[in-house]
């Protein structure tokens, strides 16, 4: 997922590898901690719309650190719709 990450980011180089891992994990526990089946917020997940969630949470976190405000606000709202529209889906809630 890290290569995914990168890609979505337009990150070229191995400089912030140990970052983006650690923010791929942290998007993926977030996704968990709702009602999105853990079965699907693993880091093996082929899931597109989970990668894409995973992405955006990356894009809004790294911006947020290393580059403009404004960026990562509209990450932030992306992610947060991304995030509602999962747990709300059927195929992508775990309904207890």
């Amino acid at each position: 997922m890290l290569e995914r990450v990168k890609l979505a980011l337009l990150i070229t180089d191995d400089d912030f590898d140990m970052e983006l891992e650690n923010l791929i994990n942290s998007a993926l526990i977030d996704l968990s901690i709702t009602d999105i089946d853990p079965d699907k917020t693993v880091l093996t997940t082929t899931d597109a719309a989970i990668i894409q969630a995973v992405c955006t949470y990356c894009g809004y976190q790294f911006e947020l650190m290393h580059g403009s405000l404004d960026r990562s606000k509209a990450f932030k709202k992306s992610y947060d719709e991304q995030k509602a529209q999962l747990s709300m889906a059927t195929g992508y809630t775990e309904w207890k």
